[in-house]
């Protein structure tokens, strides 16, 4: 009956010219806010650019579109207020207006504090992308406690619910136990610095290739063919792990050679040596200050076996550069007149005996 009673006085209101006043209030509202957004962005991102932070990017998208959409709501509100509304119907509007601008604080607070954690980790690891752990943990508590608020200006008791949830805790963490497993164990492995976005690792189950991302979930894995391998965090923390980015990308490449025995070792020492630094120098991937190594290692049966020491800059420019110090050393011996040996078998098949 209220419902009724109260839908036939607003159509009365909207065909009255009481409706022109809250229609400018609400067009008011959207005007002021699309122009104070414009200008106070405007503002800051000049102000921020001078000063070189690089965090205005982030608050600029997060705060987009929701001073206008707050506006709106305020001049909605004040449209009401000068309406002719019953009381009851005018707190629920009120209510409804500070849940509102509750959410919108909320949303734009967890947007610019994820992103801002998002950039710091950036910053400080010089990764590619960053983790979207860290940005959905920090995004989920600022939600969360912007519920609580809200719940507590619609003057519901927030005790009991708190209470309910460390009752009912129990049960959904033992209901979920892999996926807060998976949750954790992510958590594990950023906090110690296992791995980040960016490094080239190798399992011991065989898997290789880039960290792409470490989610609340799993940890995805792009491999060298651009396929991804998604690996549940729990697996992934209680793996062996070698992480080819730690303490440095930096990685020295070993290249085994043999000569034959009626070779000149101190002319093969020089000339290998040569050949290695052009590549060095010249072949993306090579670390051109680095000097490069040869150890003679060994008297094999048929020729001298001796190792030579590169350095990449990461793991996967070793195959760049072991590839064209292979071709061009082979093509340096073969003008220096220094002979590679392989391995030669002799088969003698005797007559059968009658």
């Amino acid at each position: 009956m209220l419902f009724d009673v109260e839908l036939l006085h607003m159509t009365e209101f909207v065909a009255s010219r009481q409706f022109i006043l809250p229609a400018l209030f609400v067009l008011g509202g959207f005007l002021i806010g699309f122009v104070l957004e414009r200008v106070l962005l405007l503002a800051l991102g000049r102000l921020w650019s001078r000063r070189g932070w690089d965090g205005w990017q982030t608050v600029r998208k997060s705060m987009l579109g929701m001073i206008t959409l707050l506006s709106v709501a305020g001049g909605l509100y004040a449209a009401i207020k000068v309406a002719s509304l019953y009381p009851a119907a005018l707190q629920v509007y009120r209510k409804a207006f500070l849940v509102l601008a509750v959410f919108i604080v909320s949303l734009v607070t967890a947007r610019i504090a994820a992103g801002l954690v998002d950039l710091s980790i950036r910053k400080a690891e010089g990764a590619l992308p960053s983790t979207t752990i860290w940005g959905n943990v920090v995004r989920m508590l600022i939600m969360l406690t912007g519920l609580l608020v809200a719940l507590k200006l619609l003057e519901v008791p927030i005790t009991p619910i708190l209470t309910a949830l460390g009752v009912g805790g129990f049960a959904m963490a033992l209901a979920f136990q892999d996926t807060l497993s998976n949750l954790f164990a992510g958590l594990h492995i950023l906090a110690s610095k296992q791995i980040s976005p960016g490094d080239y690792v190798r399992l011991d189950s065989g898997d290789e290739g880039y960290v792409v991302d470490v989610t609340w979930r799993n940890t995805t894995i792009r491999t060298l063919p651009n396929n991804v391998v998604v690996i549940p965090n729990s697996r992934m923390a209680s793996a062996i792990i070698t992480n080819y980015h730690r303490p440095a990308p930096e990685i020295s490449v070993l290249v085994d050679v043999g000569v034959a025995y009626g070779s000149d070792l101190r002319q093969v020492e020089l000339v290998t040596l040569d050949v290695a630094r052009q590549v060095l120098r010249e072949v993306q991937g090579g670390v051109s200050a680095f000097e490069p190594l040869v150890f003679f290692r060994e008297f094999s049966d048929f020729r001298i076996e001796f190792t030579v020491v590169l350095r990449a800059r990461e793991y996967v420019d070793r195959f760049r550069l072991k590839h064209e110090f292979i071709k061009r050393l082979h093509e340096r011996y073969r003008e220096e007149g220094i002979e590679i040996p392989s391995a030669t078998r002799a088969l003698r098949f005797e007559p059968e005996r009658v």
